[in-house]
């Protein structure tokens, strides 16, 4: 078992669809991570603003309230986990979408429709090590 490899990566999950929450904090967890979800961009910022550190947070667009990039801008601004690798996992494919993600430096941008949770996962890991290796 390659345990060693992987010192339990904090991933933090922020939709507001709790059934998708559910299936990928599963995959995650089963995976060896060390998974943290909330419901909503409110409930996220405060966790982050009260010191949570995820390693990776994989944000929603469309949400209620504010949505993830509005959720990312904030994260940016106040200099909240700035280490973390940041990706979009939304249904959200719209180029304009996507170029305000890349505005706001997100490290990765993952089209829920056209992935499987496993996929995801593999996604997530390839960006992660990709943005882990450059800052080594």
């Amino acid at each position: 078992m390659e345990e060693t490899a992987k010192k339990k990566t904090k991933v933090f999950i922020v939709d507001d669809d709790k059934f998708l929450l559910g299936m990928y904090s599963l995959k995650f967890s089963n995976n060896g991570y060390d998974v943290d979800t909330t419901v909503g961009s409110l409930p996220a910022l405060e966790k982050l603003r009260a010191g949570a550190t995820p390693d990776i947070i994989l944000l929603d667009i469309i949400m209620p309230h504010m949505d993830g990039l509005e959720l990312l801008k904030t994260i940016r601004d106040e200099k909240l986990v700035p280490s973390a690798t940041v990706i979009m996992l939304t249904n959200q494919s719209q180029s304009s979408d996507i170029e305000r993600a890349k505005e706001l430096a997100v490290d990765g941008y993952i089209v829920k429709a056209s992935t499987i949770p496993s996929e995801v996962m593999q996604e997530v890991e390839k960006i992660h090590q990709a943005k882990t290796s450059k800052s080594a």
